[in-house]
């Protein structure tokens, strides 16, 4: 019995770590949107852009990087990914088939800002994996930046 009240516990406790763990990525997330929605109303689109486009700018924090799209969806500003600016993505589906995207540019017209739930490749262990990106307009751009789901 002892032994099946501490598996159970040390389980609780485990899964309690990785919450608390991802809470704190999402803040740190919603944090870098907004200190890079500030920074577009204080030095405007094009300097935004060309900051965010920076790899060790000041929108990228460990593992995690602010990206921006225009309102139709296409890629402007990229920090890891500078092959996809340029690009339309509006069409690409995950691994699933869900045009996230589209979800992304909807959400930030509909509402401003919000979390996108999809699937994507992660660069650190090469897998496909479950991700949640947090958006906001600000302006002519949409500004995200995700975290991979443990």
């Amino acid at each position: 019995m002892n032994k099946i009240f501490y598996l159970v516990c040390t389980s609780v406790v485990v899964f309690s770590i990785s919450v608390c763990a991802q809470d704190k990525e999402k803040e740190s997330a919603i944090k870098l949107v907004k200190n890079a929605v500030k920074y577009v109303s204080e030095q405007g689109v094009a300097k935004a852009i060309e900051e965010l486009n920076k790899a060790n700018g000041q929108f990228v924090a460990g593992s995690l990087n602010v990206f921006a799209y225009d309102t139709n969806g296409i890629m402007v500003a990229h920090p890891k990914n500078p092959k996809l600016i340029g690009m339309n993505l509006l069409d690409v589906p995950d691994a699933d088939g869900k045009l996230f995207r589209k979800e992304i540019i909807e959400i930030a017209k509909k509402r401003g800002s919000g979390w996108v739930d999809y699937k994507y490749k992660n660069p650190s262990t090469a897998v496909i994996e479950s991700k949640t990106t947090y958006i906001q307009k600000a302006g002519a751009l949409v500004l995200c930046c995700g975290i991979y789901k443990k």
